[in-house]
């Protein structure tokens, strides 16, 4: 959707919900929502709140409410459908419902906030052992597991092979399937986190690294008058962002402790800026003396990859002014703020804010280095 132009054009959105297979809402849930609002963030689970007007009398507050039709692990799809495109927005779960009451005449309001899918792989704690299993073939392992709520694994294999074996290792997990497969993510530079879509009541479950490669988004403008299609943007430089990790491995021949060479981190993460912001800091990484060399270097990896982005941006933006849904996850192009901060970003998280007759999103930036690699971003 984010390639359809959606300017000027009205936007309809649709509601399903129910205990893990969804149907449309009633006419009298869809006609009382007041707002929607849906976070997705890089590594991290998208979180939502929609807000109904509570009628006296309607069915919400007198049949809906009373029978569960709210309740907690309640299924929520919603999509929108702008010029016959429709796209998946959330597929989550109601994790709290809260009411406001008012003696003001239609100011009591239901509000349900939600998680997405990954609050499934966060309900039980489970101690599991993985033998001769590389990271990424125990997370497909687990997610699995979740294939009845339309999860299809896009797992991509490690940067370093750490190909375990029985005799000298068995990696255990203990603790709930969300929280180890983000170990194993931290533990390799990588992100985890639930795309919904392409269809209602389908998610990809993608573990990897951040997707810094492939088509841009349409430019974000700012500061260009007429042609302007960003309210606002404000970037910043955190040059204590960067560190250099310090890590050692104990050759178990020699007994030497050899420190390991600082790792390149364009695998994964492709330079978006011309002048990389230097590592101003350096942290030791502890407990890497007795570990096997393949599962330090991705530590070190992971640890110089994950603190490399020390340009931040953040703004908002009027998604019809803008003319397309700016999506998280992905790259977008930035012109107008100066030659130090045009060109390239990658989008950490964008939060959805739709209320009758408007669409907003605030989203923010980030990069490893400033000035742009080109001096051409998508239009």
């Amino acid at each position: 959707m984010a390639d359809e132009h959606v300017g000027g054009g009205p936007i309809h959105l649709t509601l399903h919900m129910g205990p893990r297979l969804t149907r449309p809402v009633p006419r009298a849930v869809s006609e009382a929502l007041l707002s929607a609002q849906i976070t997705g963030t890089a590594g991290e689970r998208s979180g939502f709140q929609l807000a109904f007007d509570l009628t006296k009398r309607g069915a919400i507050i007198e049949r809906l409410l009373p029978e569960g039709f709210f309740d907690p692990r309640t299924r929520v799809i919603l999509t929108t459908t702008v010029r016959g495109t429709t796209t998946v927005l959330l597929d989550g779960l109601i994790v709290r419902q809260e009411v406001g009451a008012s003696n003001q005449p239609g100011q009591t309001t239901l509000t349900v906030t939600g998680e997405d899918l990954t609050l499934l792989m966060d309900l039980e704690e489970r101690a599991d052992r993985y033998p001769n299993l590389s990271p990424a073939r125990r997370v497909e392992r687990i997610l699995v597991k979740y294939a009845d709520y339309g999860i299809h694994p896009d797992v991509v294999p490690e940067q370093i092979v750490q190909q375990p074996r029985e005799q000298y290792r068995v990696d255990y997990q203990t603790g709930t399937d969300l929280a180890y497969v983000n170990e194993l993510a931290r533990a390799n530079g990588y992100v985890f986190y639930l795309e919904p879509g392409p269809e209602p009541g389908r998610s990809t479950a993608y573990w990897g690294p951040q997707r810094r490669l492939g088509q841009r988004q349409h430019a974000l403008n700012v500061n260009m008058d007429v042609n302007s299609t960003v309210d606002q943007l404000t970037f910043a430089y955190d040059g204590a962002a960067r560190e250099e990790p310090q890590a050692r491995w104990q050759d178990p021949l020699t007994r030497e402790s050899p420190l390991i060479p600082q790792p390149d981190i364009s695998p994964l993460r492709p330079p978006l800026g011309r002048r990389a912001s230097p590592a101003l800091k350096r942290r030791r990484l502890s407990g890497t003396a007795k570990k096997d060399l393949a599962q330090v270097q991705a530590e070190a990896l992971a640890r110089a990859a994950t603190s490399a982005d020390a340009i931040s941006g953040s703004g908002h933006l009027d998604v019809n002014r803008h003319g397309y849904v700016l999506r998280p996850r992905e790259l977008v192009g930035v012109r107008g703020a100066g030659v130090t901060y045009d060109g390239d970003y990658y989008v950490t998280s964008v939060t959805h804010n739709l209320t009758p007759g408007s669409y907003r999103q605030n989203f923010t930036l980030s990069r490893e280095g400033l000035i742009a690699r080109s001096t051409t971003v998508r239009p």
